[in-house]
């Protein structure tokens, strides 16, 4: 656990559709249908309101582009909404361009819940899955995007828990490791 002027960060192993937080983040697709993963974990959890939402976004905005972020309300899920987030489909070419995008989902999350006034946000493993982002990588800029948001923020956000639920242990892990190796910095 880390608290640097801000909210406390806390990495944990867990089914991120149970955590009881204001906004839990979904790793979407840019067409807000649901799928595998935690998109598909969220969606059928929170029941048929956060799809039929995700639907009317989609009209108003087209596709949501990878590193933006949108919400809705959160359905049946222990939280007040839902902050889908397009993560990057990994390849070996634009290696940065991929990290750009990934950090940019983070920080975009942290705006959206900062202007909806939440206390507390809970992220997946954004592109770790399906879209096989390098976990590794993906645990490093997660926790350092997420910090450097903080730090950009002191006291302007009701922000007061932020909060990694990996699903499974090597993520756990990954996170876990990528944390300790920033706050020894």
């Amino acid at each position: 656990m880390i608290r640097a002027r801000g909210p406390v960060l806390t990495i944990e192993k867990g089914d991120i559709t149970r955590v009881t937080v204001d906004v839990i983040v979904n790793a979407a697709n840019p067409y807000l249908v649901g799928g595998g993963g935690v998109d598909g974990a969220i969606h059928a959890a929170g029941g048929p309101k956060i799809m039929e939402e995700c639907q009317t976004l989609i009209t108003e905005i087209g596709v949501c582009t990878p590193g933006s972020a949108v919400a809705t309300s959160a359905g049946n899920l222990p939280a007040s909404w839902v902050i889908h987030t397009v993560g990057p489909i990994w390849s070996n070419a634009e290696q940065s361009l991929h990290d750009d995008t990934l950090a940019s989902c983070y920080r975009t999350s942290l705006d959206l819940a900062s202007q909806l006034n939440a206390g507390s946000i809970a992220f997946p493993n954004i592109s770790t899955g399906i879209y096989g982002f390098p976990k590794d990588r993906a645990a490093r800029i997660a926790t350092t995007a997420t910090l450097e948001w903080i730090a950009e923020h002191p006291g302007a956000t009701a922000l007061e828990s932020v909060r990694f639920v990996c699903f499974d242990g090597q993520n756990f892990d990954l996170c876990q490791n990528a944390l300790a190796a920033i706050s020894h910095t």
